[in-house]
């Protein structure tokens, strides 16, 4: 069993930064792909940020390459989100998940555990 908490959501103008945590217990957190998915008023959840265990490779959607960084902390049972240059369509409840293994890293269905959210909102 996985219990997710997510942390660093919050209120900032667009072209800024933040940076959300996912805390994870349990003693397997190592073990576990995690991911990041955002859900907007309205649209359904979607996909932001894939970090396996076994070798760190990492995935991101296309509407956040080279914006967002997600990376991971085993030592500390922490992943985390980079957000820089954000924007308002970024605004949203942003989920942290994990699975132990992930077959297709931007569908939901794949992850077995989730967080409440953080709410990110992007001011123009």
């Amino acid at each position: 069993q996985v219990q997710l908490v997510e942390s660093g959501g919050g209120l900032v103008q667009a072209g800024g930064s933040l940076r959300l945590s996912c805390a994870a217990s349990g003693r397997t957190f190592s073990s576990y792909d995690m991911g990041w998915f955002r859900q907007a008023p309205g649209k359904e959840r979607e996909f932001v940020a894939t970090i396996r265990w076994i070798g760190g490779s990492v995935y991101y959607a296309d509407s956040v390459k080279g914006r967002f960084t997600i990376s991971r902390d085993n030592a500390k049972n922490t992943m985390y989100l980079q957000m820089n240059n954000l924007k308002p369509e970024d605004t949203a409840i942003y989920y942290c998940a994990a699975a132990r293994l992930i077959i297709r890293p931007g569908r939901s269905d794949d992850y077995d555990y989730w967080g409440q959210g953080t709410q990110v909102t992007v001011s123009s």
